[in-house]
């Protein structure tokens, strides 16, 4: 559909729910302009200011470092502001828009990541350094920051939390966005409780809970891999103990000069 010439007419499903006046949840079409270069979010955006201002979604930075704007397009866990409208059409000329699954929903498009951050809270997410800091820098080599698999990249969207058939099942889950920073400290050569958090981590909710379906790595935005990051913290967990000394010895050394290779 056009209008008037000018550009093409699509439709755009939301899921609509307020918990206060709804029974259930509902899809409600909207009618947009298909611009050149036209965002999910853009579309939203357009809805909210000029058809609905009920609408309710959250966004931030629109530039896909912020995390907020993550939602469900078309059965797909993504962050609406880098989604082209043109590329998320059916063959009907529709795009749906669902909030994140398995989450509460707070409003339409809003959900509530009690759990989410909670989980993220629980492993300690900050460095614990060592008795003995430097007294200019800690020395780390390119191979120890490569470790790392670049899981400080990760915005905490939830794209990868409420794709998780676990997380589905229950929230006592650490989920794979906890998991993959619990990684990056453990992984960190300047990080002094590896053993303390391997311990937890290997509790009935930890990384044995996962089930390799691979959902979390589909579902993020960064293309990070969290599976393989729960896959090492499982074989670290196993042989704790050496790690955990074998991390001791390298403390001893962290100012001094990397060699060269």
């Amino acid at each position: 559909m056009s209008n008037n010439g000018a550009y093409p007419i699509v439709t755009v499903r939301i899921q609509r729910f307020n918990p206060d006046t709804d029974k259930k949840p509902y899809l409600q079409e909207f009618q947009v302009e298909l611009k050149p270069g036209t965002t999910v979010l853009d579309a939203l955006h357009e809805i909210k200011a000029h058809q609905d201002g009920s609408v309710t979604f959250r966004r931030s930075c629109r530039h896909a470092i912020c995390g907020s704007c993550a939602m469900n397009v078309n059965g797909k866990n993504e962050l609406v502001c880098k989604a082209p409208l043109k590329e998320r059409l059916d063959r009907k000329g529709r795009v749906t828009i669902r909030p994140l699954p398995y989450l509460p929903i707070v409003k339409d498009l809003v959900v509530d990541r009690s759990s989410f951050w909670e989980q993220y809270q629980r492993v300690k997410p900050w460095l614990v350094p060592p008795e003995n800091i430097p007294e200019k820098e800690f020395r780390m080599s390119p191979e120890e920051v490569a470790a790392l698999r670049n899981a400080e990249t990760c915005i905490m969207c939830g794209a990868c939390y409420s794709s998780c058939q676990i997380i589905a099942l229950t929230k006592e889950y650490i989920g794979p966005h906890a998991l993959l920073k619990a990684f990056m400290r453990v992984m960190d050569p300047r990080d002094a409780i590896p053993g303390e958090r391997l311990a937890d981590l290997a509790g009935g909710d930890g990384v044995y809970r996962c089930r390799t379906i691979f959902n979390c790595i589909d579902a993020c935005p960064k293309g990070l891999n969290p599976t393989e990051a729960i896959e090492t913290l499982r074989k670290l967990a196993q042989k704790r103990q050496a790690f955990e000394a074998a991390r001791a010895e390298r403390q001893k050394r962290l100012s001094e000069p990397i060699p060269s290779p």
